[in-house]
């Protein structure tokens, strides 16, 4: 990252000119709006993309909510009027993709702005992305965009569940303001499968899947949709969520399209005990609740276990700022970074630990989600000649944690409650 500014007016007023300058000069693709300072009926974050309507450019505002989207358009000087009180005042984070660069601005509790930019020179998929977000109208959106065309998915845009949860409509395209959403679905259903092949899974005539913190069902019925693709091959899978009014719509979801082993049921994942599974999914499961979830599923003797972390709350404030690194995590965003790398970190050394091929990596893009990490754990099928032996990983963690200054950490906890880690 480079061109850091610290004042408390001027990165946000240059942060505010690279925005109308992106647009006047037609290299804006997509901003995103983070951390609402006032997240009035559960709202997560305002995606924004350009858009022509009867040949007169505007701005399309989708607001992600708990349990809803709501999208306006307004035209440009609108538009940029809403924004101006809206960037660095009301959310914390707000995120500018434009043709060759990645611009953030980030807003402390006391009002202070960073501003950050990073060269990124577009793929073909950016290029394909900018010319979506330039061309797209109302004539016109009903169609897929022109990569989303020419890729091949493993989920095929005419199943039925993606009309009944409002992704695509009745003719089976891709309803505009869902195309961040179908774009999540098809790349967690790529990860998935990769996962299934190379697990003990991978031939297996019977998977039982959990999925905490379902939400609406989208992975939930993108997994069943893709396990099912298999004749012969017995599914359940099961989507946990804590929202009786969730589970009551992916349930009426599930009867209408007549769906055999799909179900979903009101739990927590720290109480909620399954008679067995194969594949557990925690996606957002906030601060420990990660924990809990990686640990029921190691329990269970799971043979893929897929987390995507919200919230790193438990380590930050233990965290110690050893020298050479106290002057880098004297800075609150670093130690906040520090925080969400540890956690994780230590989480996918104590699954290697326990007998797992551990990867850490980038989900989706910033721009269709705020936390995009996750970690993917396949059970070995049988001993790996390079693993490191479970002492040597176990050693390794108490010397990070002896550095940093870490008593308490939720998933070794559990572990060495069950005896798990010796």
């Amino acid at each position: 990252m480079t061109g850091a500014d610290e004042t408390t007016d001027a990165p946000l007023e240059h942060f505010l000119g690279l925005l109308q300058d992106s647009l006047a000069g037609d290299t804006f693709i997509k901003l995103v709006l983070a951390g609402p300072r006032n997240a009035e009926h559960g709202l997560q974050r305002v995606s924004v993309r350009r858009i022509a309507l009867k040949g007169q450019p505007q701005l399309s505002f989708v607001s992600t909510h708990a349990t809803r989207d709501i999208t306006k358009n307004l035209d440009l000087p609108a538009a940029q009027a809403w924004l101006r009180g809206q960037v660095g005042v009301a959310f914390s984070h707000a995120h500018l993709r434009t043709r060759s660069e990645e611009i953030q601005l980030l807003t402390s509790k006391k009002g202070r702005h960073r501003l950050s930019r990073a060269t990124t020179p577009p793929d073909a998929a950016d290029a394909a992305d900018a010319a979506d977000a330039a061309d797209t109208h109302h004539d016109a959106a009903a169609r897929p965009p022109a990569h989303d065309r020419a890729k091949q998915r493993l989920i095929a845009q005419d199943r039925p569940f993606l009309t009944a949860l409002g992704v695509t409509d009745a003719q089976h395209q891709v309803v505009p303001a869902m195309s961040r959403k179908w774009k999540q679905i098809n790349k967690f259903v790529e990860v998935f499968s990769h996962a299934l092949a190379a697990s003990p899974l991978a031939q297996a005539e019977r998977i039982r899947v959990v999925d905490f913190g379902s939400g609406k069902g989208y992975l939930t019925f993108a997994v069943h949709d893709h396990l099912s693709s298999v004749p012969g091959r017995q599914v359940q899978v099961t989507g946990v969520e804590l929202r009786p009014d969730m589970v009551s719509l992916c349930n009426a979801a599930v009867a209408k399209l007549g769906l055999r082993g799909l179900a979903f049921e009101q739990g927590d994942v720290r109480t909620y005990a399954p008679d067995a599974l194969d594949v557990m999914i925690a996606l957002h499961a906030c601060d420990t609740a990660t924990d809990h979830a990686i640990h029921l599923g190691l329990r269970a003797g799971a043979a893929i276990i897929l987390c995507s972390p919200c919230c790193h709350k438990e380590l930050r404030p233990q965290l110690l700022s050893p020298h050479p690194l106290r002057p880098i995590l004297q800075h609150g965003v670093h130690l906040g970074q520090q925080a969400e790398m540890l956690t994780d970190g230590l989480r996918s050394m104590l699954l290697e630990a326990c007998g797992y091929e551990t990867q850490v990596f980038e989900f989706v893009s910033l721009e269709h989600t705020q936390k995009n990490k996750m970690i993917l754990a396949v059970k070995r099928a049988r001993p790996v000649a390079n693993a490191q032996p479970p002492d040597t990983v176990l050693a390794q963690i108490r010397d990070i944690k002896g550095f940093y200054g870490i008593r308490d950490q939720c998933l070794e906890t559990l572990l060495r409650a069950d005896g798990r880690l010796g």
